[in-house]
């Protein structure tokens, strides 16, 4: 069982969080899910960050491909990352004129729960989706996605359809 810091009980993280049910649903091709499973494994104990790649339609993020892109904390990179802007700007460029666009970023939580931070929601931008990939001991434990609330001010937890 996946320990859970104390500090994801504590009134800040709790008041990240908004309970009540997403209308709005997340659909994975398989792929995507083993690809960012793979990077978070291989970056453990590090956090891993990376894009996602997709189309947004009728509320739900329909993923198609992700990216690893490098997390520049280098000071905390156990519990925070910082994802590279160059990797977002080279593929923004790449996806130009394409169906595809980035509509999300994922990252791990090295020994904690797939759920999101104050860290997390201070850079998180509307109409995007976060998945949050626990890694317990070098092991996947869990995938979880959110996307901010319509006051954009908490997370909301998204259905995932595999």
């Amino acid at each position: 069982m996946l320990h859970e810091p104390e500090r994801f009980r504590s009134e800040a993280y709790l008041a990240v969080i908004d309970s009540s049910p997403s209308s709005n649903t997340v659909q994975y091709h398989h792929e995507s899910i083993q690809s960012m499973e793979n990077i978070a494994k291989s970056t453990y104990p590090a956090e891993c960050c990376g894009l996602i790649i997709g189309t947004l339609t009728d509320g739900i993020w329909h993923v198609h491909d992700v990216r690893e892109a490098k997390n520049l904390n280098a000071e905390r990179a156990n519990d925070r990352f910082q994802l590279d802007p160059d990797a977002y700007q080279t593929l923004d460029r790449e996806l130009k004129g394409s169906p595809n666009e980035i509509i999300g970023v994922f990252h791990s939580h090295p020994d904690c729960p797939a759920k999101p931070s104050p860290t997390d929601i201070a850079h998180a931008w509307e109409g995007f989706i976060y998945p949050i990939v626990a890694v317990d001991q070098g092991e996947i434990h869990s995938i979880q996605s959110w996307a901010l609330n319509a006051k954009g001010d908490q997370f909301q937890e998204v259905t995932i359809h595999a």
